[in-house]
């Protein structure tokens, strides 16, 4: 058999699976979710204006703890070294 044939991997693209090499494929799946990171992560910047904005011309307060934003992971390495000490 083949080696290269070894290497490659079936992905499907709209409604047809296509032979692909293997890392090709994964970089281009990373790279897609790169991008869907990036659209979620504006979406949610965005929706919290749109409640902000909503929760204003409806007279009520704005919400305590809306705008707070998940630790990132170096914050949370730093968090734990300190826990271990």
């Amino acid at each position: 058999m083949n080696k290269l044939a070894l290497n490659n991997v079936k992905v499907c693209f709209g409604n047809m699976f296509i032979k692909f090499p293997q890392e090709s494929t994964r970089s281009m799946i990373l790279k897609d979710q790169e991008q869907l990171d990036k659209e979620i992560s504006d979406l949610r910047k965005r929706l919290k204006a749109k409640v902000n904005r909503l929760n204003d011309l409806q007279g009520k307060p704005e919400l305590r703890g809306y705008n707070l934003s998940p630790l990132s992971s170096d914050e949370i390495k730093a968090i734990n070294s300190l826990l271990k000490k």
